[in-house]
């Protein structure tokens, strides 16, 4: 039988309740200190797990963190730092270039507008929604791999792109937990929800779950057949 709007809106309700419980310390997992900061780590992230990530900004934030400082660097001197991180040649060079924007269109300060950082190369909407939720406190979800598969799995979203996950991510979610909601499911997704092998047994939030919920109806329905 379909699920209901109200029991739709109840799964999704106490999902996001066994989210809370189970990761109540949800927080970034890259290092930064400053919104610069965060926008050149989240540049570097694509592709690359956040420890190795926070591996080469701790070396490379004690010598260089701010829009002037790499807008004077040298491609080759930030390739150098980078190349840990994969596709760092791409990686360096829109840094570099976005560093130029900031200081010629912003003043030489990150813009926290979701808009605006779409606007310097390199940034995409996961970037920008992550740099205005955790650098400027604006509401926001962006969603990366995990998140995509983590709330289509479980039934936060139904969704074949990332774009429709997003909306529908906003829409099923209070507009106040979006951004902390974000972590939640990365949590969940790196913890427990992985991509092969889920840890479904010990999952608390398999009551909620709809790949669970669907599993047992077609259990049941095998064995109400034989």
């Amino acid at each position: 039988m379909k699920e209901t709007k109200a029991q739709k809106k109840l799964r999704i309700e106490n999902a996001l309740e066994a989210l809370r419980l189970a990761y109540p310390d949800a927080k970034p997992e890259l290092n930064f200190t400053t919104p610069f900061e965060l926008l050149v780590a989240t540049m570097l992230s694509a592709q690359c797990t956040d420890k190795q990530v926070n591996k080469t900004t701790a070396v490379l934030f004690q010598k260089y963190n701010t829009p002037q400082a790499f807008a004077a660097m040298g491609e080759d001197e930030l390739f150098a730092y980078i190349k840990g991180c994969g596709l760092y040649q791409n990686k360096g060079r829109n840094i570099i270039n976005a560093s130029k924007l900031i200081l010629e269109n912003y003043g030489g300060l990150v813009p926290c507008d979701r808009d605006e950082l779409m606007k310097l190369p390199g940034v995409g909407r996961k970037t920008a929604n992550v740099v205005v939720s955790n650098a400027f406190g604006v509401p926001a979800i962006a969603v990366d791999t995990h998140v995509f598969r983590v709330a289509n799995r479980i039934g936060l979203s139904c969704a074949s792109n990332v774009l429709d996950t997003e909306k529908q991510l906003m829409q099923n979610i209070p507009k106040e937990d979006w951004s902390i909601a974000h972590h939640w499911i990365i949590f969940h997704g790196r913890r427990i929800c992985s991509a092969r092998n889920p840890r479904c047994d010990i999952c608390t939030l398999k009551p909620y779950c709809m790949e669970h919920i669907n599993k047992l109806k077609k259990t049941e329905k095998s064995d109400a057949v034989r």
